[in-house]
């Protein structure tokens, strides 16, 4: 027979002292258990942007609550979609129905999105999505039980356009991943470069994922556009920017812009290959000591600084855990409710405010990536070249045709 240390007893005593409290004073946890489900991007061309490191990242929200809310315990399950639709669909159906979880998050595909969403919706349990950025996601196809954490297609392109117009680069050319984020990308670019006085020459689609990228770029320098817009992520991403300087791409003055580009993509790229390109971001790990505290956490159990979506994936299982205290409840209804009263600030998120379309709206930042000789120790990688406040950035809610919003 085992017996349990003193301290053990000790303890056990006080967790179920807490859980006690918390249920006899009206807190309402379906199942006694709080589960989360991050479907994420493990073994493909996103995996170093979300995959592990969101589900790291998710670890230390629940870490903070002590992997408890309201005297109830958290779990954590993961699972990888490969980018899939209908992987991702069949997750989560097995997830809310056998495995009675609660929300679904991370989603780092747009395609994947819509389907864990529409689910989600179905099932009335909640969607986070954290890792994708199509703008109908908290546009057209919003839903109730939705929230759209970390960025959109408009808001990058908002940012990381408009202001290279203005410093002289007039046309562009678009190499662009030809699935749901890419076109929106690109669309929200071009409407931006327009009205910035700018043009766009012309554009190739890619089939996705890709890794030959020639047929493509030569097409793009032909173009003698002064930019050529890369509208995809990830390893793709990584892939079409070295062969882009392996065919010469930039060494006649024709810039390489990235429209979604993460620290990770910096990092594989080394700054030889990547320094002086500038973006929208979202996240810098050195941008402030609630950014640097959280990266140092995510440091130890990842040995790498967190991308903007792994600490996005942070800010929105804390916020979702907060929501639920202040709820007293799990509710779907009323955790949606109480996510919406937030002001919310923290590693990730400076003046964030969730929306009645779902989308948290904060601030973001153009960045500029060092050189080497700018570079003073590792992961030292970004300048901050502007902040734009979250209601400059995104969409107003007047442009809005999300048929929860009332204009």
């Amino acid at each position: 027979m085992k017996f349990k240390s003193p301290t053990a007893v000790f303890l056990t005593a006080i967790a179920l002292a807490c859980g006690a409290q918390a249920q006899g004073s009206g807190a309402k946890i379906s199942d006694g258990v709080v589960r989360i489900g991050v479907l994420t991007d493990i073994s493909g061309p996103f995996m170093d942007n979300v995959g592990r490191g969101s589900i790291a990242a998710t670890e230390i929200a629940i870490e903070e609550f002590g992997g408890k809310v309201l005297g109830y315990p958290i779990e954590l399950v993961s699972a990888d979609h490969q980018n899939k639709a209908d992987i991702a669909s069949t997750k989560t159906r097995e997830w809310f129905d056998r495995d009675k979880v609660d929300t679904v998050t991370e989603l780092g595909n747009s395609a994947v999105a819509l389907a864990a969403m529409r689910i989600a919706q179905e099932k009335n349990r909640i969607s986070i999505v954290t890792g994708a950025g199509a703008v109908r996601i908290s546009d057209e196809d919003c839903t109730a039980n939705n929230v759209h954490w970390v960025y959109d297609t408009y808001a990058l392109a908002n940012v990381g356009t408009k202001s290279l117009v203005k410093r002289g680069v007039k046309t562009w050319y678009y190499l662009t991943a030809d699935y749901a984020f890419g076109h929106s990308l690109e669309a929200d670019g071009r409407k931006f470069i327009e009205e910035a006085g700018g043009k766009v020459l012309g554009a190739s689609r890619y089939p996705f994922p890709g890794n030959d990228f020639a047929s493509y770029i030569l097409k793009a320098k032909e173009s003698k556009a002064n930019a050529v817009a890369i509208a995809t992520a990830g390893l793709d991403l990584q892939n079409a920017i070295k062969q882009g300087r392996e065919f010469g791409l930039g060494a006649g003055g024709q810039a390489s812009v990235a429209l979604l580009m993460s620290i990770m993509d910096v990092h594989g790229l080394g700054l030889r290959n990547a320094g002086g390109m500038m973006f929208a971001e979202t996240f810098y790990w050195d941008l402030d000591d609630a950014s640097r505290q959280f990266a140092e956490r995510f440091f130890k159990k990842m040995k790498k600084m967190p991308t903007a979506l792994q600490a996005g994936q942070y800010s929105a299982v804390r916020t979702y855990l907060k929501a639920i205290e202040q709820a007293r409840s799990d509710d779907v209804g009323q955790v949606i409710q109480a996510m919406k009263s937030m002001q919310i600030n923290d590693a990730f998120a400076k003046n964030g405010v969730l929306r009645a379309d779902g989308k948290m709206v904060h601030d973001m930042y153009l960045v500029q990536v060092k050189t080497a000789a700018e570079s003073k120790k590792p992961w030292d990688y970004y300048k901050i070249v502007e902040t734009v406040a979250g209601k400059d950035a995104f969409a107003g809610l007047n442009e809005s045709k999300c048929p929860l919003v009332r204009k």
